[in-house]
């Protein structure tokens, strides 16, 4: 129960006092006053049957005022059903699945990273043998320079610091051991950028590219894509590993030839391996990089003059 007068411009709400009387179980209670525009939900305690709750509402004098809404998207991290995942996270997964997947259209699909004439020279021949390649690529390789490029490219874009992301990306370019493997990164850098741009675009992505002098390769490439798309970094690095591991096995898979199953168990052997990278590359600066790998190196210059090949390194 409530009066209000209206008086020389101005709005008074009358002291009233309303008995409610709730012949319910178990409710929450919802009041609502509107005074000037403005809505203001008050929410009561859980009541039982039997309570009475008395509400007071006091005189308010207020002179009125013009108010703007302005539209805010906003997006909830709260649990969706049982073991649901929050809105925000199941964004940032839809879009890592896809970013990530061999369906991308980077053209991974065309490049080995010299694992075509490991297999040429005898070095890889079997799983055993493919499993150990591939570990040492991923920790004492191309795999933990790439990982720790994207970090750092990564918490660059997020602080929106272009002449850091310049000096990585050319860092990062300047580490590509061979003309192919060069080929090979910055065409899939390029590729996940033009994509993403038309695609998935995100604000702040083309001066972000601008601040770059130089082409940005795969791993920096994805870590700014990321950032500016608000994707944790964490699932992102682990993401991005097990994709080029993913995409190793497969070129391996044509190569030796291996079956699904055991290019499966691959996969399966490398899983620790993966997130031991991930987690070294969170905590690497750049002046940890280095790489001890100097037979992969070798198979990506030496892949330039193989006489034979599938795949463009």
């Amino acid at each position: 129960m409530r009066m209000v007068t209206m008086t020389a411009g101005t709005m008074t709400t009358r002291i009233t006092t309303t008995v409610i009387m709730i012949m319910v179980t178990t409710i929450m209670a919802t009041m609502t006053m509107i005074t000037m525009g403005t809505t203001i939900n008050m929410i009561m305690p859980r009541m039982t049957m039997g309570m009475i709750i008395t509400i007071t509402t006091t005189s308010i004098a207020t002179i009125p005022t013009i108010t703007t809404a302005t539209s805010m998207l906003t997006t909830t991290n709260e649990p969706v059903g049982n073991g649901g995942l929050a809105e925000r996270e199941a964004a940032a997964l839809y879009r890592l699945m896809t970013w990530l997947s061999p369906a991308f259209p980077v053209g991974g699909f065309s490049y080995s990273s010299g694992i075509e004439w490991a297999v040429e020279a005898g070095d890889v021949t079997d799983i055993a043998a493919l499993a150990d390649w591939l570990d040492a690529m991923l920790g004492d390789g191309s795999g933990f320079c790439d990982a720790t490029f994207l970090v750092h490219a990564y918490r660059a874009t997020e602080a929106g610091e272009g002449a850091a992301l310049n000096d990585i990306a050319e860092l990062a370019a300047a580490f590509v051991p061979s003309r192919e493997r060069q080929l090979e990164t910055t065409s899939q850098g390029r590729a996940f950028i033009d994509i993403s741009r038309a695609a998935w675009n995100a604000e702040g992505l083309d001066a972000m590219v601008a601040s770059c002098r130089t082409p940005l390769v795969y791993p920096v490439a994805v870590g700014v894509v990321a950032a500016l798309h608000g994707v944790p970094l964490g699932p992102t690095l682990h993401a991005f590993l097990h994709a080029l591991v993913s995409n190793w096995i497969s070129a391996a898979s044509r190569l030796i030839p291996l079956g699904q199953t055991d290019s499966q168990r691959v996969l399966v052997k490398l899983e620790a391996a993966v997130a031991a990278t991930a987690n070294r590359a969170l905590g690497a600066t750049l002046h940890d990089l280095g790489s001890a790998t100097f037979r992969a190196d070798l198979a990506s210059l030496r892949h330039e003059t193989q006489y034979t090949r599938l795949f463009r390194s």
